[in-house]
């Protein structure tokens, strides 16, 4: 019974983790790896052949997106995931399809023209129909058998519409263990979806950490701090831009804009347009608008109930052609455009931003977690220009951190969540976060009495015996297109003996404390002496 970290070990994407036990294999999540953590998605790090089984937390493309590739390269078992999932993963492998090759295209009629060899798309969109054949889906709270020996639960993460938490009872040798993957938590009181639920017992949890140092702010005055936002920036002529995730973020945008317009909360600009500008988010508005029966709150169940419809009001105009996009920044009336996609580094967000951020009557508001490395990051350290399609923009819009609509639980919330187990459980691994968040919060529970440590790329751990296997390492860095990677030719040499210290020191764990502490010393001199 072992446990091995594919993903989003000390990283923020690509969510990958794999249960080897009962004599099959099981992924839990297939992400891409996005921003600054993306290396080559092209490597998974293991065959696809040799998987039983796929369990996807929820549809962000961060946990599913290399499914079809998973496919492509041989896999041939189900994906297991909740209802709605399934069907926003049906827009969303689909749309991510369609970027792969769109990208591919674009970087061969460049590379045609430097006489580089042609590129092949991560995968096609015949990979993304095939995975899609393969989906299994359950409602929540539904104990059900994966094979012999396993059984799984989904719960609800409170994250994104069908986002679960994944409880696997897993039986070995006459010894049962219990894990829980934590899946991405969800932000308190978010509009449609419920809070994350709480699970009282299991051996052993994966948990997310993406704001494991810190919480969120103004939580609780969505919509009016929104609204004043809007009402600011209208009065100066400008447009408010939104960068949103397609599916779950506009979705929640559009319930609190329907809100401050119900409210009259806008007094410079009552019928403001909202321009949603983004294909996939119409698709994914349809989903939010069909049956979520058992995936609801109790305030939107009313709402249903009543009639009314939660994403609509007056003067929502979905875009659908590039042309009408187009025509968006032709018009100097004062608007809201929310478009993907949500860290500005593809989509039709970039274009808006092209025309908008030089505009200091403008307004730019980003309302979801961004990435270190990604655009959107960028603009929130204050970046004062940005090249943009081969052209230099100053950043002269106003641009505000919207955090108190984060779909991840803040500090307080995932601290909460991790406590409600009882006992404790007996090991805590912490991912899918920047990497010293994920030290900074796993120490942290271990002063609460948890034991808890941030996961390493390649990390094995066994389950029977609760001790490690193989300690694995930090993800590879990425390399940067413009700064290629040069080394001096004695770096070799000084790279093999740091592995061949390293390998001694693993081989010398039950080693007398006076040698381990001798050698302790001279490393630490060694190292004083290189800072030096």
């Amino acid at each position: 019974m072992k446990l091995t970290f594919y993903g989003a070990a000390k990283a923020v994407t690509g969510s990958c983790h794999c249960l080897d036990a009962c004599g099959k294999r099981i992924l839990i999540d297939c992400g891409l790896q996005q921003g600054q953590d993306e290396v080559d998605n092209a490597e998974l790090g293991f065959h696809p052949g040799e998987v039983d089984y796929v369990i996807v937390t929820h549809a962000h493309i961060d946990h599913s997106g290399r499914l079809p590739l998973l496919v492509k390269l041989g896999y041939q078992g189900s994906i297991v995931t909740t209802r709605l999932t399934g069907e926003l993963l049906g827009i969303m492998l689909r749309d991510s399809a369609h970027i792969q090759e769109s990208d591919a295209e674009y970087q061969n009629r460049k590379g045609k023209r430097a006489g580089a060899k042609p590129v092949e798309p991560l995968y096609t969109l015949e990979d993304a129909e095939e995975a899609l054949t393969r989906l299994e889906t359950y409602d929540y709270e539904q104990k059900q058998t994966l094979c012999e020996g396993i059984e799984f639960r989904f719960i609800d993460a409170g994250h994104l519409l069908g986002s679960s938490i994944v409880e696997l009872w897993v039986t070995e040798d006459g010894v049962t263990k219990k894990l829980v993957f934590s899946g991405d938590l969800g932000n308190t009181n978010q509009p449609i979806i419920r809070n994350p639920q709480f699970v009282k017992k299991a051996d052993y949890v994966v948990m997310e950490s993406t704001y494991g140092n810190r919480n969120h702010e103004g939580e609780g005055e969505y919509t009016e701090d929104l609204a004043a936002i809007m009402d600011e920036t209208f009065q100066k002529g400008g447009n408010v831009i939104i960068p949103a995730f397609a599916v779950g973020r506009t979705q929640e945008l559009l319930y609190f804009i329907r809100e401050i317009k119900e409210r009259g909360l806008v007094k410079s600009l009552p019928d403001f347009p909202v321009y949603v500008d983004s294909p996939l988010a119409r698709q994914a508005t349809t989903i939010f608008s069909g049956d979520l029966s058992g995936y609801i709150d109790e305030e939107a169940r009313v709402l249903v109930r009543d009639g009314v419809s939660m994403l609509t009001f007056d003067n929502l105009i979905l875009t659908e052609t590039v042309e009408e996009s187009k025509l968006l920044n032709m018009d100097n009336h004062p608007k809201v455009i929310i478009s993907a996609s949500g860290m500005c580094d593809a989509g039709r967000i970039r274009h808006h931003l092209k025309h908008n951020l030089w505009r200091p009557e403008c307004t730019v508001v980003f309302v979801g977690f961004q990435a270190e490395g990604s655009f959107g990051r960028h603009l929130l350290n204050g970046a004062e220009k940005v090249k943009m399609f081969g052209e230099e923009i100053a950043v002269k819009a106003k641009i505000v951190n919207f955090q108190g609509l984060s779909s991840h639980a803040g500090h307080d919330a995932l601290v909460e969540w991790i406590d409600a187990f009882e006992p404790k459980p007996a090991q805590v691994f912490v991912v899918h976060g920047e990497a010293e968040v994920t030290e900074q919060f796993a120490g942290e529970l271990r002063g609460m009495g948890i034991p808890a440590h941030s996961a390493n790329y390649h990390e094995q751990y066994d389950l029977l015996q609760n001790c490690l296997l193989e300690e694995g390492t930090m993800p590879p860095a990425k390399k940067s297109a413009e700064e290629p990677l040069r080394c001096s030719s004695a770096y070799p040499e000084l790279l093999d003996t740091a592995n061949k210290v390293l390998a001694a020191i693993k081989a010398n764990r039950q080693g007398a404390n006076k040698n381990l502490r001798a050698m302790t010393e001279q490393l630490k001199e060694l190292l004083k002496q290189w800072e030096e």
